[in-house]
């Protein structure tokens, strides 16, 4: 008779193959071994598929699914074939380290829902910064809502009837790139019984795009989220004015990270003051983008 798998391992993939490896060698490598891996691929034009099909454990299995862009709709399809009490979610360009199963599996055995831990990220030019999430009290509903994200999606493993009572992942288009930051505040709305673990269980391989458009993307992702949830809040003055403190900080974080269009970074910035002037953080990171535009201007050309 075939065991149940404990955790179910959601890796929604395309074009990866190489990454895609690494990350179900990390699987494979785990000291808690009562796992299946659900892998979804949309229709990959590399060798996804033999890659897969090279790891010749039965507990690996691979779903053909065509997702419009749309990586929830990957997702939500690896939790409509998954079996497993509890889900964890992999990028198909991260890794995990060998004792990351065992150690969330424990943290749920104690009746936790959903654990997260810290993860090591890696740029694209190799350099390196630890990234520790939580705690739990920045996890409630509120405090995500209003302070931000304080979660990575391959680090949480979430039991998989709570995944269930929200129906998984809004694949709205319109949000992609934050539909995870969304999922956190629904699966807050319930209450779980949360927990971080102050270790570092993985590595977040940072590959995206950093193009302003790419930036731009996320912001505007970031705001239908964000307005998504306000319009279910008490319309009062005080709940009027941590809108506005949100809606500033959401600013202050795009402009931060146009490091090269400083002219927009600028109107972001000018844009956060005027949504809270009390943002101390805006006046230095407004002075800051400007020193760099300033000095790059009066560089001599080579």
């Amino acid at each position: 008779m075939t065991t149940k798998p404990y955790v179910s391992v959601v890796i929604p993939t395309y074009n990866h193959a190489k990454l895609l490896k690494k990350a179900l060698d990390s699987v494979m490598a785990q000291t808690f071994q009562n796992w299946e891996a659900v892998v979804v691929n949309n229709f990959s034009t590399d060798n996804t598929i033999e890659v897969v099909n090279s790891f010749t454990d039965p507990r690996i299995k691979l779903f053909n699914f065509s997702n419009n862009g749309v990586i929830a709709a990957s997702r939500n399809h690896g939790l409509k074939e998954a079996t497993g009490n509890f889900i964890a979610f992999l990028d198909s360009d991260d890794v995990w380290y060998s004792n990351k199963l065992q150690k969330c599996v424990e943290q749920a055995s104690a009746g936790n829902q959903f654990i997260c831990h810290g993860e090591l990220w890696i740029n694209s030019d190799l350099t390196q910064r630890t990234v520790m999430y939580g705690p739990a009290s920045n996890a409630t509903y509120n405090r995500l809502l209003y302070k931000g994200n304080c979660i990575s999606t391959s680090t949480t493993f979430i039991a998989k009837p709570l995944l269930d009572s929200v129906q998984g992942f809004d694949e709205n288009p319109e949000i992609i790139t934050t539909e995870d930051y969304d999922l956190w505040l629904r699966l807050a709305s319930k209450n779980p019984k949360t927990i971080f673990i102050p270790e570092v269980l993985g590595e977040f391989h940072r590959l995206a795009d950093s193009a302003s458009s790419s930036v731009l993307r996320n912001f505007a992702a970031e705001l239908i989220v964000l307005k998504t949830h306000f319009c279910a809040q008490p319309q009062t003055i005080m709940n009027r004015l941590r809108m506005r403190h949100r809606y500033a900080i959401a600013h202050y974080g795009a402009a931060r990270q146009l490091t090269t269009q400083p002219a927009q970074a600028i109107r972001l910035f000018a844009q956060a003051l005027r949504l809270s002037p009390f943002l101390i953080k805006i006046y230095l990171g407004t002075a800051i983008t400007l020193w760099r535009a300033i000095t790059t201007t009066q560089s001599p050309k080579g």
